[in-house]
């Protein structure tokens, strides 16, 4: 994905070294570990990461802080906030022409936090064992930047445009609590049993990697900025973070009643979808059947 030259955002919080602590285990391995934990006794895992409705996301978990040592950053970490804040910057300048060319609105774009280990967010204490995720109560995506590295270590998902799919992924969600659609969702989950509410999850997910999709769609077309690799790495990417995957990885088989992202193909599928078309018309995913997700 080459975006040299492009600007960078000015709705970028850097917190990286305003404190909070270092998570004992961090990023993706530790999503698959708390899993393990989780359905070996019983427990719902999935519970905190339907409130926030990230890739992966949690709220009112508390985290004893303790203040981060300063440092200074490697030129690795320093170059994966440039980029961040670069595809965040993409991430407004087409949103906001696609929601005045295709709904006739005006596109308000979210903040994105970088932190390391823990932070305080609108909707709890986030924490980096749990990825990236979208608060709509302040309206900001929360990233620790680790969690590329946990992407590539874990499962080999690795790539520009698999890092810059993550990011448009929880944009995503922030364009579904511009249009309604998060909240709405929320509240028919609250109201149901935890396997109804995991499959309106499902579609919430599934809806953010469409969005996550047309971003790319009119990435590629107004600034061509993107090849077929750039493409095949969002896709693996997508394959490989799909819950049949995770649970298979962690326990060797997977129960679908627990789902709440989607299967690896359903987000291809969707993803798929976004980036063949850009057209937001096209991305209902609570209108149709299951059997069509």
């Amino acid at each position: 994905m080459n975006l040299t030259g492009r600007r960078q955002s000015s709705n970028v919080d850097d917190r990286r070294l305003s404190g909070g602590s270092k998570a004992g285990i961090g990023g993706l391995a530790g999503v698959i570990i708390a899993c393990i934990i989780a359905w070996a006794s019983g427990g719902d895992v999935f519970q905190a990461f339907q409130q926030a409705g990230g890739l992966d996301a949690i709220t009112n978990q508390n985290v004893s802080a303790s203040p981060t040592q300063e440092r200074e950053f490697t030129e690795e970490e320093q170059a994966l906030a440039l980029f961040s804040s670069q595809v965040l910057a993409s991430t407004e300048d087409v949103w906001a022409e696609v929601f005045k060319t295709q709904l006739g609105k005006t596109y308000v774009p979210p903040r994105m936090v970088l932190y390391t280990g823990s932070v305080q967010t609108g909707c709890g204490q986030g924490n980096a064992q749990v990825g990236p995720f979208y608060c709509s109560a302040d309206q900001a995506l929360y990233i620790d930047l680790s969690f590329f590295s946990d992407m590539k270590k874990t499962l080999g998902a690795d790539g520009d445009f698999a890092y810059a799919y993550v990011i448009a992924h929880e944009v995503g969600h922030h364009v579904q609590h511009l249009l309604g659609t998060l909240n709405d969702a929320h509240s028919q989950m609250a109201r149901m049993s935890e396997t109804a509410a995991n499959k309106v999850s499902v579609r919430i997910e599934l809806q953010a990697d469409f969005y996550a999709g047309v971003w790319g769609y009119h990435e590629g077309k107004t600034f061509g900025s993107l090849d077929d690799g750039d493409l095949q790495e969002a896709i693996h990417c997508a394959q490989v973070i799909g819950d049949n995957y995770l649970q298979e990885k962690a326990r060797g088989y997977s129960q679908p009643e627990s789902f709440t992202h989607g299967t690896s193909a359903q987000r291809m599928k969707w993803l798929k979808r976004g980036l063949q078309t850009g057209d937001m018309s096209l991305g209902d995913t609570f209108g149709i059947g299951e059997s069509q997700l």
